[in-house]
């Protein structure tokens, strides 16, 4: 890459970054609004993804454990990303599909928040989970790129940057998460 090309990049970025946060403020909104409901009743946020998608999982859930701005009580929030012996358990006994199926049906609860992320909106392994997640009654959120893919039909919100570059989706989604930890902290700090 050359100078050139960088600041092409950063351009691609930045524009996407204005069309998405332009058409999709609602929904984040209501996606945010939804973890808080749901934390300040005594539920818990489940978040999972593959990858870069699992960093930003458990970039969630740590933010929300501990702090994001300001002091407040820890909330419930937990990334099935993290276990080493549990996923590989889960893969090794039931294909690796199923790992986050397998989780949200052990934690999750009627009320709680399942929290999907995929870049394509195809891996088998969230949407397993969010489907278990939707039979069990949890609220369901999908962060995603491309369209939504598969995801699209078993969320309650559906968070999708319209871009087919998985690094430009992953940069737009990285803000979300902190845009949510925001969100949720105001809500539940009153």
């Amino acid at each position: 890459m050359d100078e050139a090309g960088l600041r092409r990049a950063v351009e691609d970025g930045l524009a996407l970054k204005k069309r998405f946060f332009d058409a999709s403020a609602p929904l984040i909104l209501d996606a945010g609004r939804r973890i808080a409901g749901s934390l300040t009743k005594g539920g818990r946020l489940l978040a999972f993804g593959n990858g870069g998608s699992a960093a930003d999982a458990q970039h969630f859930a740590a933010e929300l454990q501990g702090r994001f701005q300001r002091e407040r009580a820890a909330l419930s929030a937990l990334a099935v990303t993290t276990d080493p012996s549990v996923i590989t358990a889960l893969a090794n006994d039931y294909g690796f599909e199923h790992v986050f199926r397998r989780q949200v049906e052990a934690h999750g609860r009627a009320g709680d928040v399942a929290f999907g992320i995929s870049t394509s909106g195809r891996s088998q392994n969230v949407i397993l989970a969010l489907r278990t997640a939707r039979e069990l009654g949890l609220v369901t959120i999908g962060l995603t790129g491309r369209g939504g893919g598969a995801m699209r039909e078993l969320v309650d919100v559906l968070i999708d940057v319209p871009h087919e570059s998985t690094q430009r989706i992953q940069e737009v989604h990285g803000m979300v998460v902190h845009l949510l930890c925001e969100i949720v902290e105001d809500a539940v700090t009153g």
